[in-house]
């Protein structure tokens, strides 16, 4: 069966082949919560899919009003044999309970590197986003950095977890060389041939989903 979580994601677990990350649109915090207990009621009612999928996550948006989901699979062909027989009912449910889902964007990725401090077991209090390739000095209330390349080749996504909101956006307005910086190399970040955009979107953890 499936069963709710309050631990996050093993970023580094080293079955997951292929982590998915994906956004969806929901328009206001009421509607946030709403479609939170949609995706954990539809979960929980069924059994768990297949051993393949790790787990499943699902992050409220600072801006009230999108959700970040991040599903672990062992490989992608776990994941379309899941869409061919489990998603549609899944999603029927879902956007019954909460109508007018804007489904924006599915990333297919694998991770690249991970930078976590040896020894550090504070639980982060807000995950940041940031779908551009950088390497930031060590800040205080930064707790780790996880870095995936999409497997189209043309994004890169930094899944960093933070002591809270506030650590990241004081690193953020920092002088010197932190996050956010003029520094040379953001500069060089910034004007890397062929970047389309750049953003930087801060979660909390909602919901997480594994098997029983």
């Amino acid at each position: 069966m499936t069963r709710r979580t309050l631990d996050h994601p093993a970023l580094t677990d080293p079955r997951v082949g292929a982590p998915f990350f994906s956004t969806w649109r929901v328009g206001s915090p009421e509607r946030q919560r709403d479609t939170v207990e949609a995706i954990a009621r539809t979960w929980e009612r069924r059994p768990w899919p297949t051993p393949d999928l790790r787990s499943y996550h699902v992050y409220t948006g600072h801006d009230t009003g999108t959700l970040l989901h991040h599903s672990q699979w062992t490989s992608e062909a776990a994941y379309e044999a899941f869409v061919k027989t489990h998603r549609q009912e899944r999603v029927d449910e879902i956007d019954t309970a909460v109508p007018g889902i804007e489904r924006l964007w599915l990333g297919r990725y694998r991770r690249y590197r991970s930078a976590v401090r040896e020894g550090d077991a504070r639980v982060p209090g807000c995950i940041v986003i940031v779908d551009v390739e950088f390497e930031p000095n060590p800040h205080p209330g930064g707790i780790s950095g996880h870095f995936h390349l999409s497997t189209d080749g043309t994004r890169v996504l930094n899944y960093a977890g933070w002591e809270s909101a506030r650590a990241h956006i004081d690193a953020m307005a920092a002088p010197g060389d932190g996050i956010g910086s003029a520094s040379a190399l953001w500069e060089r970040v910034q004007t890397w041939p062929g970047l389309k955009s750049s953003t930087v979107s801060r979660y909390d953890h909602a919901l997480g989903l594994v098997p029983e």
